[in-house]
């Protein structure tokens, strides 16, 4: 309880500064779990368009860390793509990233690929509320090394821990349909020039079953690693050293997890 007082007062500091409509999420907030609460709530940034996401905890977090705190970096990460770049997000969750990019870059053209059937729901709203039906492809889809099945959690309302790691004998589970990384890489008809991964533990099989040479056009690849059992960073390290995109930054969130940049180019800051 102490630990969520710091982070409920910033919460609220967030709110209140970063979206139009601040007093009435805080209404909103103020009566989850409460009888008659909205399902659904609709943040809208001031920089402009708006997220709708189901009204619990894990569904709002992307929210905050993309359009408030900028986790991605998006403002350096972006620079020098072009005018018309191609962006490739998987594991994109409500579209919290999608819908970022796709306003930042108003010619860019965004492949988005969620697995999760009840979260790609949101994403494909979130994407026609904004008004990027003809930018945007919304994939309910998994990505894998090899295209097939995969068997993931899916716990529902948009949750932050739907995907390969949370699987458990208490989890509601579902099989959904993938494409290969490769087929994902080249979905516009020629390869992404960047590349957002952030599939809660699927990384490791999309990335080190591809062949190097499927990233040979890709620039720029910002993904956020996880702790599953086997694998570390250093295999992914390896791999995209290999595909000629460095390592910039990287972020350690604990043992196993963080959230690495790369590039084939150098960005200025």
């Amino acid at each position: 309880m102490i630990r969520s007082v710091p982070l409920a007062a910033r919460r609220v500091r967030q709110t209140l500064g970063s979206f139009d409509n601040g007093p009435r999420l805080l209404v909103d907030l103020a009566r989850q779990g409460t009888t008659g609460k909205p399902e659904t709530i609709t943040f809208r940034p001031r920089g402009g368009g708006a997220i709708t996401v189901p009204n619990r905890p894990g569904a709002r977090v992307p929210v905050y860390e993309i359009f408030v705190e900028d986790e991605y970096q998006l403002d350096w990460f972006l620079q020098g793509l072009g005018e018309r770049p191609v962006v490739l997000d998987v594991g994109a969750h409500v579209g919290c990233f999608t819908v970022s990019a796709a306003l930042r870059m108003p010619g860019a053209e965004v492949h988005s690929y969620e697995a999760s059937p009840s979260t790609s729901h949101f994403l494909q709203r979130n994407v026609d509320d904004n008004g990027l039906q003809g930018r945007v492809t919304v994939n309910n889809l998994a990505v894998q090394g090899v295209a097939g099945e995969l068997e993931i959690a899916d716990n529902g309302a948009a949750s932050g821990h739907n995907g390969v790691l949370h699987l458990d004998g208490a989890t509601t589970t579902v099989r959904v349909r993938s494409v290969s990384m490769a087929q994902a890489l080249t979905a516009s008809g020629r390869t992404a020039d960047l590349v957002k991964i952030d599939t809660e533990g699927g990384e490791y099989d999309m990335v080190l079953g591809s062949d190097p040479a499927d990233w040979e056009g890709v620039r720029r690849v910002v993904l956020e690693y996880h702790d599953l059992p086997g694998h570390s960073w250093d295999e992914l390290d390896r791999f995209f050293a290999s595909a000629g995109l460095n390592l910039l930054q990287r972020e350690e969130f604990g043992p196993r997890l963080g959230m690495a940049w790369l590039s084939r180019d150098s960005i200025p800051r």
